[in-house]
C-alpha cells in the first residue's frame, strides 16, 4: 500500500482535544521505560530534546524519570502547546520543560547539543522526512541518546481498519479518523531504512515492537 501524508500540524481544537483526553498510559509509560532499558541508566542526561511534543504527556513522563534533566520541547501546533503548557504546570515542571513553538527543519535553540534526542509520532506526519533525521543529525553528537518511536504502515487499508478497530474502539470517532490517517501516512521500516542511511545516520537501529509500532535508535 503506498503512503498517503496527512497534515503534518494538528492543530484543530477539537482534534487537539479528543488527542489530549485520549488513553495513551500504556503506550507512552512504555515509550519510557524502552528507553531506560536500551539506555544505560547512569547515562548523564542533562539537556533534553524532545521533537514533536504534541500535548507533552511523553515529556513529562520523561522527565519525572530522569529528574536530572531539562527538556526544550518542540511542536508546529499551537493548540497542542496549549495543552502541553496546561499539563506541564499542573506537573510543577515549568522550570524544567521549555516549550518551543517551532517547525521543522527550521529550529533554534539555546543548547548546541543534547544529551537526549527523543520524538514520538512525528514522523508520519512529516511530508519531508529528511527534516527530522537532518535536525537531528544537527543536535546530536556521537554521545546523545537518539530515540524515536513511531507507527509504520500496515500492508492494506483494510489491515489499517483492523488496527483502529482493535486499539481505538472505544475512542471519539474524530480520534479513530485520525488513528487510521496516521497508519496510512506511516513509512515502513525499509523505507526509514532508507531515510537514515541517506541522512548519514545508518548506525541507528530499526526495531518493530508492535503491531504498529517501531523504534529508531542508538548513536551517531
Amino acid at each position: 500500500m503506498e503512503r498517503i501524508p496527512e497534515p503534518e500540524l494538528m492543530n484543530d481544537p477539537e482534534q487537539v482535544l479528543a488527542y489530549s483526553n485520549a488513553d495513551f498510559e500504556a503506550a507512552h509509560q512504555s515509550i519510557i521505560e524502552n528507553f531506560s532499558q536500551i539506555f544505560p541508566n547512569d547515562l548523564p542526561l542533562q539537556n533534553v530534546l524532545d521533537l514533536g511534543c504534541g500535548s507533552g504527556d511523553v515529556t513529562v513522563r520523561f522527565a519525572h524519570r530522569y529528574p536530572g534533566c531539562k527538556i526544550d520541547a518542540v511542536d508546529g501546533a499551537e493548540e497542542m502547546l496549549k495543552q502541553a503548557k496546561i499539563l506541564i504546570k499542573e506537573e510543577s515542571l515549568s522550570e524544567r520543560i521549555t516549550l518551543h513553538h517551532q517547525q521543522l527543519p527550521n529550529c533554534t535553540f539555546e543548547n548546541e547539543f543534547y544529551d537526549a534526542i527523543i520524538s514520538n509520532s512525528l514522523l508520519h506526519h512529516l511530508r519531508e522526512p529528511q527534516h527530522l533525521w537532518s535536525i537531528i543529525k544537527q543536535f546530536a553528537t556521537n554521545t546523545t541518546a537518539v530515540y524515536v518511536c513511531d507507527l509504520f504502515r500496515p500492508d492494506s487499508s483494510q489491515g489499517a481498519s483492523d488496527l483502529v478497530d482493535q486499539y481505538a474502539n472505544k475512542e471519539p470517532e474524530i480520534l479513530r479518523k485520525d488513528f487510521y490517517n496516521s497508519l496510512l501516512a506511516a513509512f515502513t521500516p525499509d523505507e526509514v531504512r532508507t531515510q537514515i542511511n541517506n541522512a548519514g545516520l545508518d548506525s541507528l537501529n530499526i526495531d518493530v515492537v508492535s503491531d504498529r509500532h517501531m523504534l529508531i535508535y542508538g548513536y551517531l
